[in-house]
């Protein structure tokens, strides 16, 4: 088995809320390989968004590591850090965070210019937008847009800069059936053909099932699928 492309080492996080201690991640470990689809599954507070947190490089862990494509996050500066994120990660959240002013193309090359990636590939571009079924709909706004073309806009922006990594929190958590197919559709998509390594979070049990296999946390750690009484009968 080769090195884990992404590894998480005894992960643990405690956030502090007034005098109350709070254990989010109770000494994680896990590996996902190059190329894997991983599902994360919990109830709410199991720790998956700080999960997702960590391995985003967006919060640091108070223990443990965190080595993403050969980075140990912990060992990076901020600036480093923020490097890193920009060049190598999409991040696809519950909250599609597009900017109202800009039309949908603006919002997708919006990524490319926060990473400083000059090397824009127009086929690219034109393939993600067109699988997305986006094509006509570049030239408006945010407000124009529904719900689920606002999500397909924002995984859009995520997979612009060919991340080797897709990190997505709930990326259906506010579409209908259809539009959850057509992101699902497209995250596994950008895994199979474009190489992506993808980890997401849900507590959709048919969304779960898009990945290779699922890891199933309940309060900061992971748990045996048959502890878990939402998913033991699926």
């Amino acid at each position: 088995m080769d090195a884990a492309f992404i590894e998480a080492k005894n992960l643990r996080k405690t956030y502090h809320i007034g005098k109350i201690e709070v254990e989010a991640l109770r000494g994680i470990s896990f590996g996902v390989q190059k190329g894997e689809f991983v599902s994360v599954v919990g109830p709410s507070g199991s720790g998956k968004s700080t999960l997702f947190y960590l391995l985003g490089g967006l919060t640091r862990a108070d223990s443990g590591s965190v080595i993403l494509d050969g980075d140990d996050l912990a060992s990076l500066s901020d600036a480093e850090r923020t490097r890193m994120r920009k060049r190598k990660i999409g991040f696809v959240f519950q909250k599609f965070n597009l900017l109202p002013t800009l039309d949908a193309r603006s919002n997708i090359m919006m990524a490319h210019e926060i990473a400083g990636n000059n090397n824009h590939d127009p086929a690219h571009f034109n393939r993600i937008t067109d699988l997305l079924g986006l094509t006509k709909r570049l030239k408006h706004r945010p407000s124009e847009l529904s719900g689920g073309e606002q999500q397909r806009v924002a995984l859009a922006r995520a997979l612009i800069n060919k991340p080797v990594v897709v990190l997505a929190d709930e990326p259906t958590g506010n579409l209908d059936s259809k539009n959850s197919e057509v992101v699902l559709g497209m995250l596994r998509l950008s895994n199979k053909e474009l190489g992506q390594t993808v980890m997401m979070i849900t507590h959709n049990p048919e969304a779960a099932g898009y990945g290779d296999r699922i890891i199933h946390m309940r309060d900061g750690q992971i748990v045996d699928p048959e502890q878990d009484p939402q998913w033991s009968h699926h």
